[in-house]
C-alpha cells in the first residue's frame, strides 16, 4: 500500500523523498514520478517536515521509526511523522514519547481501503494524538484517503483500527462457513450469495469478497497473514484491557490453519478453502 500512496502524493504535487525496504521500488518511483530516491529512512527524514510509513510489522515499524538509520535519528523538531501502520498501540505510545523527547510530533494513522483504496486515493483513516498535529498534518492525508476519524490520544486509532479488523475477520469466518455450508448440504453457492446479500445480512464483506470466492480468484486485496497479525494484536489489546474475545480465539486458530497450508500470501478470503479441504466441497460459480 505505501507505494500507491506515494504516488498519490507526488500526484497531488508534493515533493517526495522515498524508500522502501525493496530499494527497486522507491528507485522505480522516483524515477517515473520525480521523487528522490533515499538508500535509508533516517536520509528520507533529513528532507522532509513530515513522515509517512506504511510496513507489515511492529518489529519492521520499529526498525523504520528508531533504530541506527531510523527516521528519529534525522527528524528535526517540528516535523511530524505519522505511522500508517497497523501495530501494537503499546508500542506505538512508547515510539511517541521518543519522538515527543525530541520535539517531533507522532500520529498512529493507520489506515483501512486494502490496495484498491490506496491506489484510487480513498482510504479511512484512524488518527491518534494530538489534534492539532493532525489538523496540520491533513494536507499531506487528504491526497491518499478521504475519510479522517480522529480517535483521541496516542494509540487510540490503532484501537479502533485493530477493532474493525476484528469484526472483518469474525465476519470473514463467519462467511466461510456458512457458503461452505450451503455448498455442502446442496445449495448453490452462487443462489446463497443473492440470498445473502438481499437480507439483515448483507455486509461489505460479502458484497467485495464472495464473488472472488465464487471465481476462485484469491489475488491479493488483503493477505491472510497481515489479517492474521492484526487478529493477534487485538487478542493482545483484548488481554492489555481485560476484554475477552472468544470468538476472534477461534478465529485466529481458522488463519493460522490457513497459513499453514500454504495460503498465507493469497487474499484473506483464501480461508475458505480451509474448510472445503476438511469437508471436500469446492466454493465456485455453477457451470
Amino acid at each position: 500500500m505505501g507505494y500507491p500512496m506515494a504516488q498519490n502524493l507526488l500526484r497531488a504535487g508534493h515533493r517526495v523523498a522515498l524508500w522502501s525496504h525493496t530499494a527497486d521500488k522507491a528507485r522505480k518511483l522516483a524515477g517515473e514520478k520525480g521523487g528522490v530516491f533515499c538508500a535509508t529512512p533516517r536520509e528520507a527524514a533529513e528532507q522532509a517536515d513530515g513522515v509517512f510509513l506504511c510496513v507489515g510489522t511492529p518489529d519492521m515499524s520499529e526498525s523504520v521509526l528508531t533504530e541506527d538509520d531510523g527516521v528519529i535519528q534525522s527528524a528535526r523538531p517540528g516535523t511530524i511523522v505519522a505511522d500508517c501502520s497497523t501495530v501494537s498501540p503499546v508500542r506505538s505510545r512508547r515510539i511517541a514519547e521518543q519522538f515527543a523527547g525530541r520535539g517531533v510530533e507522532f500520529l498512529d494513522a493507520p489506515c483501512t481501503g486494502s490496495k484498491s483504496g490506496a491506489e484510487g486515493a480513498t482510504l479511512t483513516f484512524m488518527i491518534g494524538g494530538k489534534r492539532e498535529t493532525f489538523e496540520r498534518a491533513k494536507p499531506w492525508f487528504e491526497a491518499m484517503g478521504k475519510l479522517f476519524y480522529y480517535c483521541g490520544e496516542s494509540g487510540q486509532g490503532l484501537c479502533a483500527k485493530l477493532t474493525q479488523n476484528l469484526v472483518l475477520s469474525n465476519m470473514m469466518e463467519a462467511f466461510n462457513e456458512g457458503i461452505v455450508l450451503a455448498t455442502r448440504a446442496g445449495v448453490d453457492p452462487g443462489l446463497m450469495v443473492d440470498i445473502l446479500n438481499n437480507s439483515a445480512a448483507k455486509s461489505g464483506l460479502v458484497s467485495g469478497k464472495a464473488p472472488a470466492i465464487l471465481a476462485r480468484d484469491f489475488t491479493t486485496n488483503f493477505s491472510t497473514k497481515w489479517m492474521a497479525k492484526d487478529i493477534g494484536l487485538a487478542l493482545d489489546l483484548g488481554r492489555e484491557v481485560e476484554v475477552p474475545l472468544p470468538l476472534t480465539g477461534v478465529t485466529q486458530q481458522m488463519f493460522r490453519a490457513a497459513i499453514s497450508k500454504g495460503y498465507a500470501d493469497e487474499d484473506m478470503c483464501s480461508t475458505v478453502k480451509v474448510l472445503e479441504d476438511l469437508t471436500g466441497v469446492t466454493v465456485k460459480k455453477s457451470s
